[in-house]
């Protein structure tokens, strides 16, 4: 779920952002990678950024030709969040839908648990419709869920990762 990384980094800095005495260099370096780092937002291989924990070390600035600008390779730990196939893990119904409903874990917004994946579960219509099951067992909208990931898939337009769940397992459904 949660992984320590270290991450190799190159961070421009405007030439017009620089400091003559040289002082509020590391600072700049540090706020652009985190600026940086935010927009990223997350990567097949890694998962989603989640914070910057230490800067390691900044290589050599390299002035680049054009622009005046100067590159720094740095490199720092930081850590991601990734779901594996298998893992248990907890999400919030924000969805209902007649055939299934969307969760969400953490940063992934689209995790989608559909009714052929929720035994002795029922849909039941209405203006807030909800699944249902003999013991009153309730799966409706800001439910929490425990569940099991079957899969994910990596959307590279988005940069996001969508995922497929079930509830077929001991001790998976709603979390009272």
């Amino acid at each position: 779920m949660f992984l320590k990384v270290q991450m190799p980094w190159n961070v421009i800095i405007p030439a017009d952002s620089l400091d003559a005495k040289g002082l509020m260099l590391k600072k700049a370096i540090v706020i652009r990678l985190m600026d940086e780092f935010a927009s990223k937002k997350a990567t097949k291989d890694l998962g989603y950024f989640m914070a910057v924990t230490t800067l390691e070390s900044i290589g050599e600035g390299r002035v680049r030709q054009n622009t005046g600008d100067v590159l720094f390779p740095v490199v720092f730990s930081g850590i991601t969040f990734k779901m594996f196939r298998g893992e248990i893990l907890q999400g919030v119904v924000h969805k209902v839908l007649k055939h299934g409903v969307f969760l969400r874990c953490g940063p992934v917004q689209n995790i989608y648990l559909s009714h052929l994946k929720m035994p002795d579960y029922r849909y039941v219509p209405g203006e807030n419709g909800m699944f249902m099951n003999d013991k009153d067992s309730k799966i409706e909208k800001d439910v929490v869920i425990r569940f099991i990931l079957i899969g994910t898939k990596w959307m590279e337009a988005e940069r996001e990762f969508q995922a497929l769940v079930s509830l077929e397992g001991d001790y998976l459904g709603p979390v009272s």
